[in-house]
């Protein structure tokens, strides 16, 4: 009897120790391996890697997983594994899934119109196309507006609902595809509408909980409906959570979290983006292969979540593999090749011989990735007179004054109208805090304090260059103060990924304290 009891013990450990080593009964953080043992050599990511360090695309962070497990992951310092992301359009996959749902509690079905859901907000006519605009044409991006009106909706807009209703639809719906985040706003306001709830409070009990999603946030039009088509925030490894989720075809702990059916809709094509394209056109684009609902077919018979800039959620049925990525890139075809060339090939069928110096080499390069700080000198510093603070002319940015002062950290003031903005910036380093100071963006500025890291350094005797990063999102500003005596000229440079121009202004001192 005392035998058996102890073999029953042994067993109950060695069935606990396989289940803590299965991807699915993972709720909290995805399990880990080496590249080697889930046939990846480690040589071909430290290639993909020094490719990245060589290419235009700035990374932020990467993590690849491979049957289940990661096998690779980092974050480019100031960049980290706790912080999230801004996803822009990846959000749109995640508001796909909320439909999803929607539609397997019999909420709603694909093939709903869309008028059905918003009687008071219809146009006084109603046209043929608009009655006749589903869902499915939502999901698919063939609502047939031309042109896309996000961005003219947006802008002085309370009622977004009733502004894309009254939009005139010019092509059939569900014939010709066109890009259009309005398109994905509007599910997110029929999910809202059948379940009483913003979709990102609808998804956590049952996407983000099960996944063991944490303290995601999502923007919110001005009738606290969720934007659908950008506006998300997670973390890098929470984005891999939700590719491995599609790649096991909906399960996650041994447990159907949403349908192996709608997966497989939802991830195939719907729509041909551009159906006369040629062939050798097809060969060397991502943005060729097909559309499904609101998730790219990618080439090599994959399929990706896509946001601007480089945020990808990329998974390769074939090779059991996911890819999670976030950047600042001007160029993202160019981005994704670099996954094609170096990791792709990367994935072999059989488990790898150990090759421990290149693994080691790998860990360590990966444990050291980092975004270089502003370069230049410090010495410099004590030339300038401290603290000093200059004002600007009215202009069309509302920047009024700018106060600098110096001890061994940059101390920044900025005022736009009458709000003052206080920055840090480290020497030779990155400094972390917070600020309310609008940043960059390619759908405006989110509200709330945000993270930020900022760097300082000299580049001559009269000139102070300021790095700032908002570092839950893909993009950063340079500021360059140029001084000249009792003058200053301000260039503020979003970089050329948002491909906005430098703007530059001029300033006098207003007091000098010694």
């Amino acid at each position: 009897m005392k035998n058996l009891k102890l073999y029953a013990l042994l067993m109950l450990m060695v069935i606990a120790l396989a289940c803590k080593n299965t991807p699915e009964n993972q709720t909290g953080s995805l399990p880990r391996s080496t590249p080697e043992t889930e046939g990846v050599s480690s040589g071909a990511i430290l290639a993909f890697l020094d490719s990245a360090a060589a290419s235009e695309h700035e990374f932020h962070s990467i993590m690849i997983i491979r049957h289940g497990k990661v096998i690779a992951e980092g974050w480019w310092s100031p960049y980290d594994s706790i912080l999230r992301h801004t996803l822009y359009s990846t959000s749109k996959s995640f508001t796909s899934t909320a439909v999803g749902f929607a539609v397997t509690e019999k909420l709603i079905t694909v093939n709903d119109k869309v008028i059905s859901f918003f009687p008071e907000d219809l146009p006084d006519t109603v046209s043929p196309y608009l009655a006749q605009l589903t869902i499915k044409d939502l999901l698919m991006m063939s609502a047939g507006q031309d042109p896309d009106p996000t961005w003219s909706l947006r802008n002085g807009n309370d009622n977004w609902v009733k502004a894309f209703l009254a939009t005139p639809i010019v092509n059939e719906p569900g014939k010709k595809f066109l890009y259009n985040s309005m398109a994905t706003y509007m599910l997110s306001a029929i999910v809202q509408k059948v379940t009483g709830q913003k979709v990102v409070d609808y998804l956590t009990p049952r996407l983000f909980q099960p996944l063991g999603i944490k303290g995601m946030d999502w923007e919110t039009d001005p009738k606290g409906i969720n934007t659908g088509g950008w506006g998300l925030r997670i973390k890098t490894e929470d984005m891999a959570k939700f590719g491995q989720l599609l790649l096991q075809k909906g399960k996650w702990n041994g447990k159907e979290i949403i349908p192996e059916a709608w997966v497989n809709e939802a991830t195939t094509m719907k729509i041909m983006q551009n159906p006369d394209a040629r062939q050798s056109q097809k060969d060397s684009s991502d943005w060729l292969q097909g559309y499904c609902y609101q998730f790219w077919r990618c080439r090599n018979n994959a399929f990706r979540a896509d946001g601007a800039y480089g945020q990808y959620i990329i998974v390769m049925p074939e090779k059991d593999a996911v890819v999670a990525i976030t950047c600042e890139s001007p160029n993202m075809q160019s981005e994704i090749n670099l996954v094609w060339d170096y990791l792709l090939p990367a994935f072999k069928d059989e488990e790898l011989p150990e090759n421990k110096p290149e693994s080691d080499k790998l860990k360590e390069r990966l444990a050291s990735l980092s975004l270089a700080p502003a370069s230049g000198s410090a010495a410099i510093a004590a030339k300038f007179t401290n603290p000093s603070e200059f004002v600007f002319p009215e202009n069309p940015y509302h920047f009024k004054s700018i106060t600098i002062s110096l001890t061994d950290t940059c101390h920044v003031k900025f005022v736009f109208d009458s709000v003052e903005y206080p920055v840090d910036f480290g020497s030779g380093k990155w400094l972390k805090g917070e600020t309310t100071m609008p940043g960059p963006s390619l759908t405006g500025a989110l509200a709330g304090p945000q993270k930020v890291a900022g760097s300082y350094a000299w580049k001559d005797a009269q000139t102070l260059e300021l790095i700032l990063r908002y570092i839950e999102s893909p993009h950063h500003a340079t500021i360059t103060c140029k001084f000249d005596r009792d003058k200053i000229t301000v260039a503020l440079d979003y970089g050329k990924a948002l491909g906005r121009p430098v703007i530059e202004l001029k300033g006098s001192a207003s007091k000098i304290k010694n």
